[in-house]
């Protein structure tokens, strides 16, 4: 049975576009242009995973109210933030409300369909046993590959896809510099240097919130980043 995706966006062309590319990729996808549709729909059944965008017509955040009413009906459906709003208070916002992960419009299709793959496969794994070949341990750190969860001194971090991809890359070889080309390798995606030193901020930033000495993702200036303990 193919997945059902729901997806929450209020420009036309681009709800059109995203509906016939998505069914290219056998999702079953189900559209809304505004919050009022979009909650009305999944008041009676959830899709498997929701795409959103912040601002709907004419209301400028939404997306938000759509995200906290998925989170209160499953703690588990897998929500993307899909938006042109690249700011950290927005990604801050949207994380916290509970969503997976936050993209911006300039992304390629064949990036939000790895995003959107890799949620599937998160949600399909998290029941599964655990094996010691899935984890990566580094001093306080510790990584599930197959979950896509991260702990810190017993905390758990709530990173976004793109941001676990990011950092299992710098500390799956603690000590080796790992270079932009090759978080984007690692997370699958195309952008430019200053997204990538936002998403690093960010998850330091989340570390942080739990140990603010944290200190163990160093920027290596003129090659890229590394893990050290």
């Amino acid at each position: 049975m193919s997945k059902r995706i729901a997806l929450v966006e209020d420009d036309q062309a681009l709800r059109e576009n995203y509906v016939a590319a998505l069914g290219k990729h056998g999702y079953e996808v189900q559209a809304y242009a505004n919050r009022q549709l979009a909650e009305q729909a999944f008041a009676k059944r959830l899709p498997d995973l929701a795409i959103i965008d912040i601002g709907l017509q004419d209301e400028i955040d939404g997306g938000f109210a759509v995200c906290q009413q998925l989170r209160s009906l499953s703690k588990t459906l897998p929500i993307i933030f899909f938006t042109a709003r690249d700011n950290d208070y927005d990604t801050i916002c949207g994380l916290r409300m509970g969503a997976d992960d936050y993209l911006t419009k300039d992304i390629s299709l064949p990036h939000l369909v790895a995003r959107i793959a890799a949620l599937f496969r998160r949600t399909e794994l998290l029941n599964q046993p655990q094996t010691p070949s899935d984890l990566i341990q580094a001093g306080d750190l510790i990584m599930d590959s197959k979950r896509m969860t991260v702990s810190w001194q017993n905390h758990n971090i709530e990173l976004t896809v793109t941001e676990f991809w990011m950092l299992h890359a710098i500390a799956k070889y603690s000590g080796h510099v790992k270079s932009r080309q090759q978080l984007m390798d690692e997370s699958k995606m195309v952008v430019d240097d200053t997204t990538i030193t936002s998403h690093i901020k960010r998850i330091r930033k989340k570390f942080m919130l739990v140990d603010a000495d944290f200190d163990c993702v160093e920027t290596v200036y003129g090659m890229g980043y590394r893990w050290k303990n």
